[in-house]
């Protein structure tokens, strides 16, 4: 069995509580799991493989629960850069409909790479475009997040109502109910793990209350229940969604989604922006999950999440960067960052602190995808630890509170971060992946598309 020491560690957070900043510690990894913790000096042993992290703040790995890989492919589209959401989706559908299976596998190469190299160890992914004779399946994002590493939460999102059936997405992105609902089962019985430390669990996304019908929404539960999977979807995002919903269903969203039982400790919603009081109570009373998302929300001029009322009253919250269609990026602890800052605009100085932000993006994330085994520096769960070095100029002067000047000072990308007990980046480089080849490929393929569709492309 492989073994992995990471010694001389200088600051140590294991987001146990109460949380306390441990120094001169080291921890010891057997296979995919934590083996010991302790004292650099009690833990001097034999190890395969050695980390000193003398400069070092190490923490678990972050959790990302919202994430559409194929959309690093389409950052920064000129066309889309001032619109807001409704609009956004309407001029970025034609173009996401020319996306073929190269492109997937580009796009998420690309995504988990920036992902890998900003602290995430654990993240989601929503991928819900099947454009017509294009043959694409989630199955592709699978093999590539296996081959690179990353723990995967693959979500099978659906769209199947049309703009000829009242719907926004155009009917070339959007399938029949019947091929959605044997695909999800087809994922799940193929790709779902529900063991200590799987590497890939599927969940069920119907993409959101203006995409599918009340009837797809109420069969992709059932079918979520009858294999013990989570589901996921996006709620409250915009006053535009609220109006929908309120036009057609004659419900707000969250009431909608509610009396189809589409709610729970086994659902997640992705934004939650637009709640009341009642409705952020009826999260925390029914163990639903969220997963905020605050540079998106702030691209397109969302609103800003009640986060700070949504942790007060008990609901399971966590982080994400969301698409990077409507957020350009995908690096996770820029996320933290922004988190906090977009909470104190909403509540004042002491909406969000560091370390909320740190359990939001850590045990915050397990929680919401349901996940016992990470989030945790512990004896006995997977070996999924960051490590950022602390002795760059970004931080000089910060140092009087390690753990806050990750976030309160510029972010940065980790030094080393190991998954499942597997180095996956080494000073600061993905271990087993060339970062020029993923960027070179992804900028050619994007650059096809999009000259295809007829956006301007100034390169």
């Amino acid at each position: 069995m492989h073994t992995l020491l990471i010694y001389d560690i200088k600051y140590l957070l294991r987001m146990e509580k109460p949380y306390i900043v441990e120094k001169d510690m080291a921890v010891r990894i057997e296979g995919n799991q934590i083996a010991e913790i302790g004292k650099t000096n009690a833990l001097k042993v034999r190890a395969d493989e050695k980390i000193r992290a003398h400069k070092h703040l190490v923490l678990p790995g972050f959790v990302n629960t919202h994430h559409h890989f194929y959309q690093t492919l389409f950052r920064n589209m000129p066309h889309v850069q001032n619109v807001e959401l409704f609009d956004w989706l309407k001029k970025s559908y034609l173009v996401w409909a020319r996306m073929d299976t190269e492109a997937l596998r580009a796009s998420a190469a690309t995504a988990i790479a920036e992902l890998m190299l900003t602290g995430c160890t654990t993240t989601s992914d929503l991928f819900y475009i099947f454009p017509r004779h294009k043959h694409l399946s989630i199955e592709t994002e699978i093999n590539v997040a296996r081959k690179m590493g990353i723990r995967f939460h693959p979500c099978r999102g659906s769209m199947a109502l049309g703009e000829s059936a009242g719907g926004l997405p155009p009917d070339e992105v959007v399938q029949e109910e019947k091929e959605i609902l044997r695909d999800s089962e087809k994922l799940i019985e193929k790709w779902h793990d529900n063991r200590k430390g799987s590497m890939t669990r599927i969940a069920l996304a119907p993409c959101s209350p203006f995409s599918v019908s009340t009837e797809l929404l109420a069969d992709t539960k059932k079918l979520a229940d009858k294999y013990g999977v989570l589901c996921h979807t996006h709620l409250a995002e915009t006053l535009d969604e609220e109006n929908f919903c309120l036009r057609k269903f004659g419900k707000r969203p969250l009431r909608y989604l509610q009396d189809l039982g589409f709610i729970g400790k086994n659902v997640w919603y992705a934004h939650c922006v637009h709640l009341n009081k009642e409705e952020i109570s009826t999260l925390a009373e029914t163990g639903t999950g969220v997963a905020h998302c605050p540079t998106s929300n702030m691209r397109l001029g969302s609103g800003i999440a009640p986060v700070r009322d949504m942790l007060d009253a008990g609901v399971n919250v966590s982080l994400a960067v969301d698409g990077s269609g409507s957020n350009d990026s995908s690096h996770m602890l820029a996320e933290l960052r922004q988190a906090m800052l977009l909470q104190r605009l909403k509540y004042g100085a002491r909406g969000l602190s560091a370390l909320e932000a740190i359990e939001m993006a850590t045990t915050g994330g397990a929680r919401v995808l349901g996940r016992d085994d990470i989030g945790i520096i512990r004896e006995g769960m997977c070996a999924d630890i960051v490590g950022f070095d602390m002795h760059r100029i970004y931080y000089a002067g910060g140092l009087s509170d390690p753990v806050a000047a990750l976030i309160f000072c510029a972010s940065q990308n980790v030094d080393f971060s190991i998954i499942n007990g597997k180095l996956c980046v080494k000073n600061g480089k993905l271990a087993f992946r060339d970062e020029t080849r993923i960027f070179e490929n992804q900028e050619r393929i994007s650059k096809r598309i999009l000259t295809e569709a007829g956006v301007a492309y100034n390169n």
